[in-house]
C-alpha cells in the first residue's frame, strides 16, 4: 500500500511512501488488542477506592439493649453493618489493577490496529518539518488542508519536538505522540493517524519484523 506525502503547509509534494507489509498488511488479531487495551486502562488505574468496614467507623461498641425481654431481634454495637451508619460489608480496598501481557502480544495488538486504520484509509504521512517558535495556527492550517478539522487525530512524531507538543495543546481533538510512545489505546481512539515520514520509518524498525537469512554451508 502506497500513501501520499503531504508538506508541511497540506498540499501534495508529489512523493509517496510504500507501507511496511509485515506491520500494516498483517491478519490483525482482536484478542491482542483487546489484551493489551484492557492493560493500558488498568494500568492507568490508581486502585485507591476505600469504605469503612464495622471496626473502623466511629460508633458506640456497647450493646444497644439487653438481650432478651424486649420483644425485638437482639442487637449488637451500632458499627453493625445492618445498622444504619454502621460500616460496610465486603466493601472496596485499595488494590492494583496493574495486568501484565507479554511484549509480543502487544506488540501484536498494536500492529493488528494499525491494520484497521489501513484499512478504513485513516492514514496520513507528511514530511518532516520543525516549529521554531509555537503557533497553533500553523498545526491548525496543516490539519485543515488535509480535511481532518473535527475529527481526532493522533499526530506521531519521529522524535520529541517541544515547539510541536506546544503548539498542539490548543487543538480540539489533537494528540502528539512521539511514535515510540504511541500504545495501541492511542491508535484505537484516533479516527485519523498521522506520521511524520520518519516516524513512519521508526515504526516500521520497532513493529516491522525482518527475515532471518540462513548462511550456507560451504
Amino acid at each position: 500500500m502506497k500513501l501520499t506525502i503531504y508538506s508541511q503547509d497540506g498540499a501534495d509534494s508529489g512523493k509517496s511512501v510504500t507501507l511496511d507489509k509485515t506491520v500494516f498488511e498483517i491478519e490483525p488479531n482482536d484478542h491482542a488488542i483487546w489484551l493489551d487495551v484492557r492493560r493500558i486502562q488498568g494500568n492507568m488505574r490508581q486502585g485507591t477506592h476505600k469504605t469503612k468496614e464495622r471496626g473502623e467507623v466511629s460508633r458506640s461498641t456497647r450493646k444497644l439493649y439487653r438481650q432478651k425481654g424486649t420483644g425485638h431481634s437482639r442487637a449488637g454495637s451500632a458499627r453493625s453493618p445492618i445498622r444504619r451508619g454502621g460500616g460496610n460489608i465486603f466493601g472496596p480496598r485499595p488494590h492494583t489493577y496493574n495486568i501484565k501481557v507479554n511484549r509480543k502480544t502487544r506488540l501484536v495488538a498494536r500492529r493488528s490496529a494499525l491494520v484497521y486504520k489501513a484499512r478504513d484509509k485513516a492514514l496520513r504521512v507528511v514530511e518532516d518539518f520543525a516549529i521554531k517558535t509555537p503557533d497553533t495556527r500553523e498545526i491548525k492550517s496543516l490539519l485543515t488542508s488535509i480535511e481532518l478539522t473535527g475529527k481526532r487525530v493522533l499526530f506521531l512524531t519521529g522524535e520529541h519536538s517541544n515547539t510541536i507538543n506546544l503548539s498542539s495543546r490548543n487543538v480540539p481533538k489533537l494528540t502528539v505522540r512521539n511514535v515510540s510512545d504511541a500504545s495501541t489505546l492511542d491508535f484505537m481512539k484516533a479516527h485519523v493517524v498521522v506520521f511524520q515520514k520518519s516516524a513512519l520509518k521508526s515504526l516500521s524498525n520497532q513493529l516491522g519484523t525482518k527475515k532471518k537469512t540462513t548462511k550456507k554451508k560451504t
